[in-house]
């Protein structure tokens, strides 16, 4: 008499319970998972919204002061309302100040790696640029800005030329940092295989220091917005920075307030951007921080 097989269908035998079969699925194993993620994404999200909620309030409050005067500060309610009666002309010149922003983004990081990777390949490099590339940063833009213009001519190449400065330094040192904080025994690893010099790089040292290059970009996207400003400061007949300027001079209080919200949140948006690029480009990085 032979001994008959287990069913091997999938469905539960007679002692186990029903939902055993169902809940072994990938589906059912995310699901407990995904509570628990939005939960602690409230609570990440929930102390910004009550800092800039108690903010917003403070601001209100001291802007409803009978001794402020109104076209000193602008309170939340009129800068809400200026938002909205003029966002026309004020999302017109916030492209403006975007394409200087992302374009000089784009020629910082260019140039900033192949100067990082240029520096950390020849040792005289780093060691003659380095000390200049430090006393670059004491300059101020502010000086800067109307000699790129001079230089530039009006338009958008002097834009360009400030957002790519201001941007270079974090991202140049940042990348190099990284790339010289490879372990030895890594380098060592890849000359016993035979590797050469640029597979080295290739292959080792540039996708670990890929974390340090977004630490520096999410500095340098930060500060981009600043540099546009500054050079619509100095000469532009267009741009979020010029229509703050104009506003500031013809005492239009709400205009200026509106759009230093609107820099703020471009600022803003550009950090997130590069996070979330760093989660795709980076994705062991993510993975290691949940290990943790």
């Amino acid at each position: 008499m032979t001994a008959t097989s287990p069913p091997s269908d999938g469905r539960a035998t007679r002692g186990e319970p029903r939902g055993t079969a169902a809940e072994s699925t990938p589906e059912a194993a995310a699901r407990p998972h995904r509570p628990a993620a939005r939960a602690g994404a409230l609570r990440r999200a929930g102390p910004p919204v009550l800092l800039v909620a108690a903010g917003l309030v403070a601001w209100q409050g001291v802007a409803s002061l009978p001794a402020v005067d109104d076209l000193t500060l602008a309170s939340p309610l009129e800068t809400r309302a200026a938002l909205g009666r003029d966002l026309p002309l004020l999302a017109d010149a916030a492209l403006v100040t975007l394409l200087e922003v992302v374009l000089g983004l784009a020629l910082a990081v260019a140039f900033g790696a192949v100067t990082a990777i240029a520096m950390h390949l020849v040792h005289p490099l780093r060691q003659a640029a380095y000390p200049v590339l430090v006393a670059s940063q004491a300059i101020p833009v502010v000086v800067l800005a109307p000699l790129f213009v001079l230089a530039f001519d009006y338009g958008l190449a002097p834009k360009l030329a400030i957002v790519a400065l201001i941007c270079f330094f974090p991202v140049t040192v940042n990348l190099l940092d990284g790339l010289g904080s490879v372990e030895p025994e890594l380098r060592k690893l890849m000359r016993s295989l035979g590797a050469s010099r640029l597979s080295t790089l290739r292959r080792v040292e540039l996708p670990a220091s890929l974390p340090s290059l977004f630490s520096g970009l999410r500095v340098a996207a930060t500060v981009s917005v600043i540099g546009a400003v500054f050079g619509e400061w100095a000469g532009a007949d267009a741009g979020l920075g010029r229509l703050v300027l104009l506003a500031n001079n013809q005492l239009q209080t709400p205009r200026v307030y509106a759009g230093v919200v609107l820099l703020t949140l471009m600022a803003v948006a550009l950090f997130v951007l590069v996070g979330l690029a760093e989660r795709i480009a980076v994705p062991w990085r993510r993975a290691g921080r949940s290990e943790a």
